[in-house]
């Protein structure tokens, strides 16, 4: 499906954010000089999120982007445009893929209805327990409540 302005939006490549205005808006989303970029590949808890054993999966998940990023310098690769018009990019700290990141340690799953680009890194996760796979939490996608 093509999708309108995507040609602009990947013409972009790589938007370097360091000096620029860069915020967390939960686990999976920043927000650069205005726009906002949807993480590939995964999907973090809502920003609301408990999961069923009270864990606070969301928060905990915004907060570990917000390190993640901490005083490093920020760069988005468009890949696409989801269904509300945010760009959807790989995005690095310091070359660091934070998409990744936030999934090997536990704060965000494997987005495999898009991509199985991070498939091993949650497995990995699951296997030593990390975050997530610790509590009882279930995506979005499988049911779990976006709000509690």
């Amino acid at each position: 499906m093509k999708l309108p302005g995507l040609a602009a939006c990947l013409a972009l490549v790589a938007l370097p954010a360091f000096g620029q205005s860069v915020r967390v808006v939960d686990g999976d989303t920043l927000r650069i000089d205005g726009v906002t970029y949807r993480l590939w590949g995964i999907d973090a808890p809502e920003a609301g999120h408990l999961c069923a054993d009270g864990w606070p999966a969301g928060p905990t998940a915004t907060e570990h982007l917000r390190a993640l990023i901490r005083n490093r310098q920020v760069s988005c690769e468009p890949r696409t445009l989801d269904r509300y018009g945010r760009t959807v990019a790989i995005c690095h700290a310091d070359g660091r893929d934070l998409g990744a990141d936030m999934v090997a340690d536990g704060h965000a799953w494997a987005f495999v209805r898009h991509s199985r680009d991070y498939v091993e890194e949650e497995r990995e996760a699951a296997a030593v327990r990390a975050g997530i796979h610790g509590h009882t939490c279930e995506p979005v996608w499988r049911g779990a409540p976006e709000r509690q």
